[in-house]
């Protein structure tokens, strides 16, 4: 009964999220609660839930302090300089532009946001290939690309499969460094290839330099810029990434320590940090209340039983000895997954139970995240109608969403694909 119960409560979930009939903050709370408490539970679910937020506290907080962290980076202007390089590097090659598309995406987006990086890629970039008529597909191919094998221990899915799966961020990252560092080999291959392709049937090959247009800052923005702190800026950065991939310290405390600093040395007055606060505050709240909701769901679901019920009921239905296929088969087909789940619905209603049916196969719950980090909502969330941000990329480069799909959707599933394979040949599932 308990496995039914469970059933119900995720197809409840996927629907009401995915028909956007509710928001998947309510639907997280509300349906859990009602299945535990239609199950007998009553007030023992208090206590499940509690638990649930514990677990995901630290993912939280986390989340919380990396929005702001890397919100005051931009607002002082450390990736300025970096961009202004690769704006003016291009010049008016294809096979420049579309590979400094590439790095640009690439560094835009270690801030873990799609949006911000398709806000910032596409407008430095979009005069230039209308300028010399390069495809605008290729612009949101590359920028789709680069955004996508880019995840990071702070992006939305990792932060979602640390809290369903109540497992450090560093544990379920680490291994895949190599396998991301593969995927992102493919990307600059392929942006190469595209603007080689572009360059010939533009009649391009050969064509000299012009100076690329700059950007140009908005008189707020310009205030708020700290040129002269760039090389503190940077190294605070490295320092804090460094340290937190590595492991050393846990990432919400690198996190908590590098706002901090940032804040002191690029804003000193009290009155301008709390401007820089209130400026993010409100992506960091959205966030966090999401995964506070998530550890609610998690919490009942594993605390009542039902996870466990629906995972035996599952392990009967598959053949023996297959079990240890599940990370892969879950690899192969994580980019298509994005175009049917949103990632709240796939990472705390899907992958919980798919890992616990590799859980009673002997499988490491940890390797079916992993696999589900190689293209559910990282390579897949750019042509997914279910993630805004896809509807941004398209009308910032002014496309029609199925030539978007058409063109970007074989790259996306190949660096998919290929980065499942790496993860098999290095031993990581």
């Amino acid at each position: 009964m308990l496995a039914l119960y469970g059933v119900i409560t995720i197809l409840a979930l996927l629907i009401a999220v995915m028909s956007k009939r509710l928001s998947p903050l309510v639907a997280l709370i509300a349906f859990p609660v009602l299945a535990a408490l239609v199950a007998g539970f009553g007030l023992q679910t208090s206590s499940f839930i509690l638990t649930g937020i514990k677990n995901v506290a630290p993912v939280v907080g986390m989340f919380i302090f990396a929005i702001l962290f890397f919100g005051v980076m931009t607002d002082a202007g450390m990736l300025d300089p970096i961009i202004d390089r690769i704006l003016r590097a291009v010049g008016t090659r294809p096979t420049r532009i579309v590979c400094g598309t590439a790095l640009l995406a690439l560094l835009v987006h270690l801030d873990g946001s799609g949006a911000v990086t398709f806000l910032v890629t596409v407008p430095a970039m979009l005069p230039l290939y209308t300028r010399l008529g390069i495809d605008r597909r290729v612009l949101a191919c590359v920028a789709s690309m680069a955004a996508g094998v880019n995840f990071l221990p702070w992006t939305g899915p990792v932060l979602r499969s640390s809290a369903a799966l109540h497992v450090p961020v560093a544990e379920l990252f680490q291994p895949l460094i190599p396998v991301q560092l593969v995927g992102l080999a493919f990307v600059f291959g392929c942006a190469w290839w595209l603007g080689r392709r572009e360059e010939k049937r533009l009649g391009l090959l050969g064509a000299g330099q012009v100076q690329a247009p700059q950007r140009v800052l908005t008189p707020e923005e310009q205030n708020l810029r700290r040129p002269r702190l760039f090389w503190a800026n940077l190294m605070i950065t490295l320092v804090v990434m460094a340290v937190m991939i590595a492991g050393w310290v846990d990432p919400v405390v690198m996190f908590m320590l590098g706002t901090v600093t940032a804040l002191c040395l690029n804003y000193p007055q009290v009155d301008q940090q709390r401007l820089r606060i209130d400026a993010h505050a409100k992506t960091a709240l959205t966030m966090a209340s999401i995964l506070l909701a998530a550890g609610v769901f998690t919490g009942i679901m594993q605390g009542t039983g039902m996870l466990k019920a629906m995972a035996e009921v599952a392990v009967q239905q598959i053949p023996p000895g297959h079990g240890t296929l599940i990370p892969m088969l879950v690899g192969f087909v994580s980019m298509p997954l994005s175009l049917l789940f949103d990632p709240d619905s796939f990472y705390f209603g899907v992958m919980p139970v798919i890992a616990e049916v590799g859980r009673s196969l002997g499988v490491d719950p940890v390797q079916v995240a992993q696999a589900s980090l190689l293209g559910v909502h990282t390579t897949g969330f750019p042509v997914s109608p279910l993630t805004p941000a896809t509807f941004l990329l398209v009308g910032l480069c002014k496309l029609d969403l199925a030539d978007h799909q058409r063109f970007t959707l074989p790259f996306l599933f190949a660096a998919s694909v290929l980065m499942t394979l790496a993860a098999l040949a290095l031993g990581v599932f």
